[in-house]
């Protein structure tokens, strides 16, 4: 019975943080597109700039490839929750931004996300560019060195979700139901 009411408390706790986090973005960035302009590169070396979140929906997310859980789950969970909107949600496009440029390169990068999905698409870049990009979107991101050597990144681990226009439309909260996920995304399709 314990257990039930301590599940019970986390998941309204989580719903809480996406609320929180949705109305959050909602009054920093309404009434324009989302996140400054910039220009990185693709995990095929391609250039890419902020005009390819425009012209259709766009589930963005920001990460890192030595992440243990959080990034591969969400990858994973978002190329699934894709496969399930079918046809309704062949519009939306996906992508994995590296918070951890100095070591996703474009080919890491592409062999990361390629194991995951092939609709979702990696973008990395020379770490300033990256950094004032992740800013721009109001993504947190911050290295943090380990013990006996190497580090690791803490970074914000909800799926931004922009419309055609490029405006802020929604979060997908990390370990959020999934239900839930699938129906947001839907209505960004809808939307669209």
């Amino acid at each position: 019975m314990m257990r039930f009411i301590l599940v019970g408390i986390l998941v309204i706790m989580a719903a809480a943080v996406g609320l929180m986090t949705f109305q959050w973005y909602q009054r920093v960035y309404a009434g324009g597109p989302f996140g400054e302009p910039f220009t990185l590169v693709d995990h095929s070396g391609e250039e890419i700039t902020q005009a390819a979140f425009r012209g259709q929906p766009t589930a963005l997310f920001f990460g890192f490839t030595h992440c243990p859980e959080v990034c591969p789950t969400t990858l994973f969970e978002l190329d699934g929750w894709l496969k399930q909107l079918g046809d309704e949600g062949a519009d939306i496009d996906a992508y994995f931004v590296s918070v951890d440029p100095e070591r996703d390169t474009p080919e890491i990068l592409g062999d990361y996300v390629s194991n995951v999905s092939d609709r979702i698409v990696g973008i990395t870049g020379e770490p300033e560019k990256v950094f004032a990009m992740a800013k721009s979107f109001g993504i947190y991101f911050k290295k943090v060195e380990l013990e006996g050597g190497g580090y690791t990144m803490d970074h914000t681990a909800s799926v931004l979700l922009l419309d055609s226009s490029g405006d802020f439309a929604g979060t997908i909260a990390y370990g959020e139901n999934p239900e839930n996920a699938v129906a947001k995304l839907k209505r960004l399709a809808a939307k669209s």
